[in-house]
């Protein structure tokens, strides 16, 4: 089940409440029992690297394709 994060408007405590993702915009009851809260946007952190046998495209051309299409149609 998501996790969603509320500010409490009133106190300004930061909260977390599990809920199926149909109720995530439903309100929210600070655990202080205000009931001014708003959803916060969370955001996702991805690490890692991505592994790919193609090097990475350089800016600035220097006689590849490029352009806009790839290559094929721009002048």
């Amino acid at each position: 089940m998501p996790r969603y994060e509320y500010r409490c408007r009133t106190c300004g405590n930061t909260f977390e409440l599990s809920r199926p993702m149909a109720e995530s915009s439903a309100p929210a009851d600070c655990p202080a029992g205000h009931d001014d809260t708003v959803k916060l946007l969370s955001t996702v952190a991805v690490g890692g690297t991505a592994a790919s046998s193609a090097p990475a495209p350089s800016a600035g051309g220097g006689g590849g394709g490029g352009g806009c299409c790839g290559g094929g149609c721009c002048g």
